[in-house]
């Protein structure tokens, strides 16, 4: 298999790393993840990786609870699950270094451009943590902020499900399944496939995002080699 992208970044849910367990870390899941960035790395791609912290923490569980404090729980979440796939990948000889937002030296980098192009220079793996840093963002909003920053080609978003429907495939047994859609209309009619700060800032940026199943064999490997899996989203 041939890489048609040179350098990506992949949105992780954090959810999806749950599995059948339905919370914290599947071992598995990683390890399947793991294996497939692997392969990837090695044909020459340079990887941005993005997680979301779901499986821990989303801020909307804490209803009681001030938005700020509630979002920068679901920041923490994210770096937990930031440097156990950092560890994962290292334990594979896989050089990574995770990047934060939000300021913890003790335990990773401040995020800092020049230095995250360095490192794919270098032939490193980037994990950029903790969403953008700021309350009020979701880690989509972060991933297609650091996509645009880095200049990825694409932006990947593997989810715990298949791609993007008109409706809830869960509720709706009849939904339909895009192969294709463009910006305007995931924005216009409100399809929940990403928030739409994201959407806008990748429609603006042209970057297209394609949305595919984790648990779909080889699914990242499938997705950076071009071959046809989710649901594709661009200008066109």
């Amino acid at each position: 298999m041939t890489p048609k992208y040179k350098r990506v970044l992949i949105k992780l849910s954090g959810e999806a790393l749950a599995g059948k367990l339905g919370h914290g870390i599947d071992e598995n899941v990683i390890s399947k993840v793991v294996n497939q960035i692997a392969e990837v790395h090695n044909m020459g791609v340079e990887i941005a990786l993005v997680i979301g912290g779901g499986n821990f923490w989303r801020g909307r569980q804490g209803k009681k609870m001030e938005r700020t404090t509630a979002d920068h729980m679901g920041m923490l979440a994210t770096v937990m699950n930031s440097l156990a796939m950092m560890d994962a990948l290292e334990q594979r000889g896989i050089p990574t270094r995770v990047q934060t937002a939000l300021i913890m030296t003790s335990v990773a980098e401040p995020y800092i451009l020049r230095k995250a192009l360095h490192h794919f220079e270098k032939g490193r793996i980037v994990i950029m943590a903790c969403g953008t840093g700021n309350p009020y963002c979701s880690t989509d909003t972060a991933a297609a902020q650091r996509a645009c920053e880095i200049q990825a080609e694409v932006l990947m978003m593997a989810k715990n499900i298949d791609g993007i429907y008109d409706s809830d495939p869960k509720l709706n047994p009849d939904a339909k399944k895009y192969e294709h859609i463009n910006y305007i209309d995931v924005i216009k009619n409100g399809i929940k496939a990403m928030d739409a700060t994201a959407a806008t800032m990748c429609m603006e940026n042209d970057i297209p995002v394609l949305a595919f199943g984790l648990d779909e064999e080889d699914s990242i490997k499938k997705a950076v080699c071009g071959e046809k899996i989710g649901t594709l989203i661009d200008n066109k």
